[in-house]
């Protein structure tokens, strides 16, 4: 829910930075802010784990991963990914 919330936000900034110069400098003063980029990184995390999760149920409708063993490294390799990536977005936020 947070996803799809965070998404309507910032895709309403994007819109209002679009419109003139003085809009996008005020969007850039608005995500400035540690609590903007830190909403922006909340948002950020859902997106990445949910692309990760994603390409783990591609992967296990190609057949790939479907014994009990598999699921279970897969389900491993998605939070890893998913932890590396997020610290990544974190890293690039700042």
């Amino acid at each position: 829910m947070f996803i799809f919330a965070g998404v309507a936000v910032l895709l309403c900034l994007l819109g209002a930075s679009l419109e003139s110069e003085a809009s996008f400098q005020e969007a850039i003063e608005n995500l400035q802010s540690p609590i903007a980029k830190f909403v922006l990184w909340v948002v950020l995390a859902g997106l990445i784990y949910h692309s990760v999760a994603g390409v783990k149920h591609l992967l296990m409708d190609l057949g790939i991963g479907e014994s009990l063993e598999g699921g279970l490294l897969g389900a491993k390799l998605t939070f890893i990914i998913s932890i590396a990536l997020i610290l990544v977005a974190g890293v690039w936020i700042v």
